[in-house]
């Protein structure tokens, strides 16, 4: 099984969005037996003791448009021994690639992605938390998340 880990800063909006916008897909596509996802934070801002804050409330409310729950999930952060556990590690900016690398250690290079470098495009998962604009994250998710399982597919892992 190909076990994915997609990563943003907090993990109340852009990871866990991908992370449920791509279990979807995977369900969709009659391929959740054959790839796994998560998501998870590089940092402790939305970790209290211990416990995780849900996911962001306009953040749920989006994924809830496009019919997909995310109940459940809370904050979880990043931390070396992932590097063992996971075969791909997606973020979705520049300064996520950066803090994934500090904490997996330099033998992650091959592991680690950036979703929309999937796309063609590139460049970064607009950020909801400074624009507000929880529909245009949605999209560029969804497009990097089309375009990674098309990856995966091209490439024979699944």
């Amino acid at each position: 099984m190909l076990k994915i880990m997609f990563v943003c800063h907090g993990n109340i909006c852009r990871s866990p969005m991908a992370e449920f916008i791509m279990r979807k897909m995977l369900e969709e596509n009659g391929l959740s037996d054959k790839v796994s996802v998560s998501s998870s934070a590089t940092s402790t801002e939305e970790i209290w003791d211990g416990v995780g804050n849900p996911v962001y409330p306009p953040a749920r409310e989006e994924l809830r448009k496009h019919g997909i729950s995310c109940d459940g999930k809370r904050a979880v952060q990043l931390c070396a021994d992932d590097l063992g556990r996971y075969d791909m590690f997606i973020g979705m900016d520049d300064m996520n690639i950066r803090n994934m690398r500090r904490i997996l250690g330099k033998n992650a290079d091959s592991k680690i992605h950036k979703l929309l470098d999937f796309t063609g495009r590139g460049g970064d998962v607009a950020d909801p938390w400074y624009s507000g604009n929880f529909t245009v994250t949605y999209s560029d998710i969804y497009d990097g998340c089309t375009a990674l399982l098309g990856y995966i597919r091209e490439k024979g892992v699944i």
